[in-house]
């Protein structure tokens, strides 16, 4: 308890000194605590637009008081403490980094306030508001607000909306767009909506051709002197409006320039070569010209089209080889509206070499380093190919109760290769800002367990990606392939393997080999943070030798297993899901979830997954209360005769994953968010097996599932965001002990010693 009155202790301190932050006031000065918006006449407005007023106005208020956690002044607090008359030092540093002087009263300019806060009623259609400012403070107080009074008086809205008749191809394609306006007959006057309301109209109209239009050929006239309030919009074509803004363009040439520089002077259009629809400039012949076939969206002829050219600039970056693209189009109008394109490149530097040392630390127990050496060229064979080049090697040392002694060392090397474009028999065409890529990888790691066995490693994969639109993404593996050889396993893991009879030590050494398809398919639109909901959703389907394992008959419960070269190969279909939801509840509150469903279906070849294709639960992206891969399959937990005489606790595994997660993440203050967590989740076996009790899945899984619950600080580096967690078990399946609840002692370092897991990752969990 002595812990916890310490916390008491500190925090009772804190809120005292929070009051102490204006003792250092001068006579007569009083500290500024923030503005109150008071709407006096709330029958002139809709129920629901009374909040959202009065916190648009409330956020235009000037100057912002002091900042605060929890009623408490802390930068406030820190300036008092830390002033001192010296230029450096740490309570200089203090004092004007993290310090913050006192916002008083005497700074609010009421006028200029309420001026602010009228205009801004009007431009959302309060004509006739009224604003009075005060301020508000007790007796002997050193504290006071400011309090505006407001009138908002009635709100005007649309009658009508009018857009211009047919009088050229500007005015007939200003009137096309009007079924999509953002001006709708009802809505109370906006300011903001009639501005996006002309910027959308100038995008509709850069899309048939209008190169020269702009928003500000667009007048908005509006009648509001019409009874009850009403208003009579007029949308119309300046008659200032220049004749290039009222022509349709069309292209005429394309000009490319794979190697530009700021030297270059002349457009070297002699020794232009013609390639396809568009013309090269690359005396120096450093790539070849088909690869902006699948770059350059615009044609000869074609109308011009701003998506389209967007679109373009977009994928030239995508290729690889360039860094910089620059464009420019000439007028070149002899009898009709004309134009032609030059795109200017800059070369990216072709072949780089880096090297980076990392160190981990993982919830399983292990300290870590690993080393890669990377080889890229992004143009390897003047097509915007990039080839990569990755060796790595690295070492783990474990500590603690689990595996003591057991490190493991890696080696291993990957290349890759992938094409901004679709080699091969399939045919996938896009018009977005994404090209179609096609990608070979290839891999060999040794994985070294010191004292147990040794695994060689060899996977190859070739397919296809590409995205339909921003949101969406989909991976298609024409052929996914993995072969794993164990040899130089050890007497000591032998004997454990005989001694204790269990399968899951001997499936780890079993040699695999799958082959097959892959299909996964990603939406995500939880980038754009101006979403109070959004949704991230990946599904994938993998095969293994499904085709094959029918034409040969293979059976291995019938006695009838199958081999390629010798190694009898994995059958099966596996099928993973996972989502996630995030919903804002406020600025600095978000609610985040996620749900795994994992299942994979081993048959015909084989009676359980391969090792390397099977489901892990448990750790710094899982479940945060239990230490990585110590959880499951079911409700088995592996007997004291697994570990005795041994030291070896294996890896869990399963065919079945089933996993939700909640967290609720509040930022703090400055880079520091804080969050409280609660997973649950456990995998199991498809099949029943021998020596592994309760593993399997059955109607008793919600029974089996392990939960935990937690809490964690998130630092956001710009670069990264380095996360700490700290979990603990609420329900271990498989303990006789099912919930540890129940007699906790929090300030007991027994129990944190045994319960307590500290998580240290880099991101988000989810």
């Amino acid at each position: 308890m002595t812990k916890l009155r310490y916390i008491l202790v500190i925090l009772f301190v804190g809120l005292v000194t929070a009051c102490s932050t204006t003792k250092y006031l001068a006579p007569g000065q009083k500290l500024y605590t923030g503005g109150e918006i008071k709407i006096t006449d709330k029958q002139n407005s809709k129920k629901g637009d009374i909040g959202p007023i009065t916190a648009d106005l409330t956020s235009l208020l000037r100057p912002a008081p002091n900042a605060t956690i929890l009623g408490m002044r802390y930068k406030l607090w820190i300036y008092d403490k830390t002033r001192t008359n010296k230029v450096r030092g740490l309570k200089h540093y203090l004092n004007t980094h993290l310090g913050e002087p006192p916002v008083l009263i005497s700074s609010v300019d009421l006028v200029k306030n309420s001026s602010i806060l009228q205009n801004r009623l009007q431009n959302k259609g309060y004509f006739l508001a009224q604003i009075s400012g005060d301020t508000v403070s007790k007796k002997k107080s050193k504290l006071a607000k400011a309090v505006y009074t407001v009138q908002t008086g009635p709100a005007y809205h649309y009658r009508q909306i009018s857009f211009p008749t047919d009088r050229d191809d500007l005015d007939t394609a200003v009137a096309g767009t009007a079924k999509e306006s953002l001006l709708k007959v009802g809505d109370r006057y906006d300011l903001d909506v009639i501005k996006n309301e002309r910027i959308r109209i100038d995008a509709k109209l850069k899309e048939r051709g209008f190169f020269y239009f702009s928003p500000d050929n667009l007048i908005m006239r509006y009648d509001s002197t019409k009874t009850d309030h009403g208003i009579d919009m007029f949308v119309h074509v300046k008659e200032t409006t220049p004749d290039q803004a009222r022509w349709i363009y069309s292209i005429r040439n394309i000009y490319v320039y794979p190697k530009y520089s700021l030297r270059d002077t002349s457009l070297k259009l002699d020794s232009a070569q013609h390639y396809a629809w568009y013309n090269v400039i690359d005396p120096k012949k450093t790539v070849r010209p088909f690869i902006f076939k699948n770059t350059i969206l615009l044609h000869p002829n074609d109308i011009y089209n701003r998506t389209e050219h967007n679109n373009s600039l977009n994928r030239f970056i995508e290729l690889g080889p360039f860094s910089f693209v620059k464009n420019r189009f000439e007028d070149v109008t002899p009898d009709s509206p004309k134009l032609d394109i030059y795109y200017f490149l800059t070369q990216a530097k072709r072949k780089s070499l880096t090297a980076e040392i990392i160190a981990r630390q993982t919830s399983a127990n292990y300290d870590g380093t690993q080393f890669n050496l990377t080889f890229r060229n992004k143009n390897a064979f003047k097509g915007g190919e990039l080839f990569t080049l990755n060796f790595f090697t690295s070492t783990d040392k474990q500590f603690g109760s689990y595996n003591n002694g057991f490190n493991v060392f890696q080696f291993g090397v990957q290349p890759s290769l992938v094409w901004p474009r679709i080699v091969g028999p399939v045919d996938i065409k896009t018009d977005n800002a994404y090209i179609p890529k096609t990608i070979l990888t290839t891999g060999y790691t040794l994985i070294d367990r010191t004292k147990l066995y040794r695994l060689n490693s060899f996977n190859a994969a070739f397919g296809y990606q590409w995205k339909p639109n921003l949101h969406k993404q989909i991976n298609l593996n024409l052929l996914e392939f993995t072969f794993v050889d164990a040899e130089h396993v050890s007497q000591l893991y032998q004997d454990s393997i005989r001694k204790t009879r269990n399968p899951t030590l001997t499936h780890v050494i079993n040699n695999q080999l799958t082959f097959g398809p892959s299909y996964s398919y990603t939406y995500d639109n939880s980038t754009e943070e101006f979403r109070t909901n959004s949704i991230y959703y990946n599904g994938k389907v993998s095969l293994s030798a499904n085709l094959y394992g029918i034409i040969t008959g293979a059976d291995t419960l019938a006695g009838k297993p199958k081999t390629i070269f010798g190694t009898p190969f994995n059958q099966y279909v596996k099928l993973e899901n996972e989502i996630r939801f995030f919903h804002k509840l406020t600025p600095s509150l978000k609610l985040a979830t996620r749900a795994l469903v994992d299942v994979g279906l081993p048959y015909g070849n084989s009676t359980i997954l391969p090792y390397s294709q099977q489901f892990f639960i448990g750790g710094p992206n899982s479940l945060r209360g239990f230490q990585a891969r110590s959880i499951g399959p079911g409700s088995y937990y592996p007997p004291t005769s697994v570990t005795n005489g041994t030291q070896f606790l294996p890896d869990e595994s399963g065919d079945i994953k089933l996993e939700g997660n909640i967290e609720l993440r509040q930022k703090l203050f400055s880079i520091v968010e804080g969050a409280i967590f609660t997973d649950a989740g456990n995998i199991w076996l498809m099949k029943s097996h021998y020596g592994l009790p309760g593993a399997a899945f059955s109607k008793d899984f919600l029974k089996q599932m392990a939960v935990d619950a937690g809490f964690g600080l998130r630092f956001d580096l710009s670069v990264l965001i380095l996360r700490t967690d700290f979990g603990f078990p609420l329900i271990k399946p498989g303990s006789s002990n099912t919930g540890v609840i129940d007699g906790v002692d929090y300030t007991g370092s027994g129990w944190h010693g045994s319960n307590m897991v500290f998580n240290l990752a880099i991101g988000y969990p989810f």
